[in-house]
């Protein structure tokens, strides 16, 4: 490699682009380079390298769990977790993700802090280099026969015993499951504390709201794919109008009191 007052400033930048870390020596040839130009590259890199040191430090954190049950011998850990408690309408999505050892997904995270982009890109990843996936769901019949809180332990359990590898033990977002025989932990906010639990909230958030997106052709009027379900003002309003349709949970306050 050249020495960096003998590059362009494009070659520096190209350069910096792909380093994922500099060393003592190229660094302090940047630092004593005058130019502008190489001064805002630098920058640059600064910046994106901060970025790559916070996300590899949220994911350490994340892992803990993960890697202390790795370290007592468990090999297949699944994360649970469940989305769509809250809407007036569809169903309660639940998913069980076992995740391999090796995996690193930066900017994982609990669904709901996430951009739809980022969600999207993560499923994805998650779909593709997961041990194993389960997805569930609960439908508003469902919700309405028995309540939204068991109606989403039901659902839990059949994403745990549709795994395709029976996990060692869960990690639950919150709740404890019943009718599963494997030893489980509780985490209360676990999807932004476990990697496991926050993979399966990424993937029950995207395939809810895919869902919906669905629920809206069908059920035209509500504005299912952009609220989802949740009772806002617009939903509210079609739901006086139109009254509710077969997706509804006609057992939640917010859908009785229109009808």
């Amino acid at each position: 490699m050249k020495t960096i007052d003998k590059m362009t400033i494009t070659q520096i930048k190209e350069y910096l682009a792909a380093c994922d870390e500099l060393s003592a020596e190229a660094e302090g040839q940047i630092l004593a380079d005058g130019r502008t130009g190489v001064r805002l590259a630098y920058q640059t890199y600064c910046r994106r390298r901060g970025k790559i040191l916070y996300l590899q430090k949220m994911w350490d954190e994340m892992s803990v769990n993960e890697g202390s049950l790795w370290a007592e011998g468990y090999q297949w850990i699944a994360g649970v977790d469940e989305v769509g408690r809250g809407p007036l309408a569809g169903p309660v999505v639940t998913a069980a993700v076992i995740l391999p050892q090796d995996l690193y997904l930066p900017g994982l995270n609990d669904s709901k802090k996430l951009s739809a982009s980022l969600r999207e890109k993560l499923y994805e990843e998650i779909m593709e280099k997961a041990v194993a996936v389960s997805i569930e769901m609960g439908s508003a019949q469902l919700i309405d026969d028995i309540n939204i809180y068991q109606a989403t332990l039901r659902t839990m359990e059949k994403s745990v015993n549709a795994l395709p590898i029976q996990p060692d033990i869960t990690l639950n977002d919150a709740v404890t499951i019943p009718g599963i025989t494997m030893p489980q932990r509780p985490i209360i906010g676990g999807d932004g504390k476990s990697i496991s639990i926050a993979a399966a909230s990424v993937v029950a958030k995207v395939t809810r709201d895919r869902l919906m997106m669905e629920y809206d052709k069908q059920y035209p009027g509500y504005g299912f794919s952009t609220n989802m379900g949740y009772g806002t003002e617009e939903h509210l309003n079609q739901l006086r109008k139109q009254g509710p349709c077969p997706i509804h949970r006609r057992s939640f306050a917010g859908v009785l009191t229109t009808t």
